[in-house]
């Protein structure tokens, strides 16, 4: 039985006292579940808060984005190595929101993962595709492209660990997820996109390939008793610490 990865992205929606009682909730929601690898990714300024709120737990610290320099002058930045000193495992790379608002390039994202994987973090690389390009056919197109942007040339050690994660731009925060056939069905074309940028043994024993986009309590087991979802993204399910406890649940059940 597969060890269902499961990603809460808090996004910029929970801060200062907030963020720390939420931390501690979760850790009591989700504390029957070891069955579940749980990771939390709260907003930078609560990295320390979080380490020491899940200090003892089953949850693991992971970062919403990282700069692809551990030093220098770059304003406003985050080094990967910082979020190794604060206790991070994991940091969330190439987001879609990222890459809209704030111009992100697979040049900038592949440079970031290189970055992560350097200071001994687990990239979580974000490709997803709009309703219009999924509209006009497109969405392998965009997947393969986005894909091959972010890891042509890069190379793993036996040590190192990436996560895929596919979230479809268009039902992220809409409560409306696509199907769990559906999502099997991309994964497979992630899955052999990934055959042709890496080793056959390092997509099989170090990549693991997760869900995200309006997954909540009702709906995750449809993703996770899927043979090629390793896990789940998950974004408004996890800012409440019933609604995540219950979800993580039904993730651990199947």
């Amino acid at each position: 039985m597969k060890k269902p990865l499961v990603i809460a992205n808090w996004k910029m929606k929970v801060w200062g006292d907030q963020a720390l009682a939420l931390a501690r909730q979760v850790v009591k929601s989700t504390a029957k579940y070891s069955s579940a690898e749980i990771v939390l990714c709260p907003s930078f300024t609560e990295l320390a808060a979080v380490a020491g709120a899940i200090k003892g737990s089953n949850l693991k610290l992971g970062a919403q984005d990282c700069f692809w320099e551990e030093t220098g002058a770059f304003t406003g930045e985050i080094s990967p190595q910082t979020l190794l000193a604060y206790g991070a495992s994991y940091v969330i790379i190439g987001h879609s929101e990222r890459r809209e608002h704030l111009a992100e390039t697979g040049a900038m994202i592949h440079r970031k993962i290189k970055a992560a994987l350097r200071a001994s973090l687990v990239p979580v690389l974000c490709i997803g595709e709009s309703f219009d390009e999924r509209a006009q056919g497109q969405k392998e197109v965009v997947l393969i492209r986005e894909l091959h942007e972010a890891l042509n040339g890069l190379w793993l050690t036996e040590a190192q660990r990436l996560v895929v994660a596919y979230e479809p731009i268009w039902v992220i925060g809409s409560g409306q997820a696509v199907s769990g056939e559906e999502a099997e069905h991309t994964h497979q074309v992630i899955r052999q996109t990934l055959f042709d940028l890496l080793p056959t043994s390092v997509v099989d024993e170090q990549v693991r390939i997760i869900y995200g986009g309006s997954v909540d309590p009702e709906n995750v087991a449809q993703f996770t008793i899927q043979p090629t979802v390793a896990g789940v993204l998950v974004g408004g399910a996890s800012l409440d610490a019933t609604v995540f406890g219950a979800l993580v649940a039904a993730a651990a059940k199947v």
